[in-house]
């Protein structure tokens, strides 16, 4: 049976993660910054996520800091994915 973990080490060795710097720690996790429209359309914003394995980060709490690239963020919000293995935090960019 494979695990989450197993899933996003190989996707980590194919290069399809970022690092993230959080509580000392150095963990592998999807970013995202897709834009979205703001203003009725006349303006984008970057929604900057990130997904990770529920047990990499079981203490990553809202008001939490994370730097990614260089770049520090904060926890807005965090989302247990499916059946709860992984999950999506919502970040904004300090």
């Amino acid at each position: 049976m494979l695990r989450i973990e197993d899933f996003y080490e190989a996707a980590s060795r194919s290069g399809l993660l970022v690092d993230a710097e959080i509580d000392g720690h150095t963990i592998a996790v999807d970013f995202r910054s897709p834009d979205e429209s703001v203003l009725d359309g006349l303006a984008l914003s970057a929604d900057y996520t990130i997904r990770f394995p529920a047990s990499v980060l079981p203490a990553l709490a809202a008001g939490n800091t994370v730097s990614i690239a260089g770049n520090t963020y904060r926890v807005r919000d965090i989302r247990s994915i499916g059946d709860g293995s992984e999950r999506r935090a919502s970040l904004s960019r300090l």
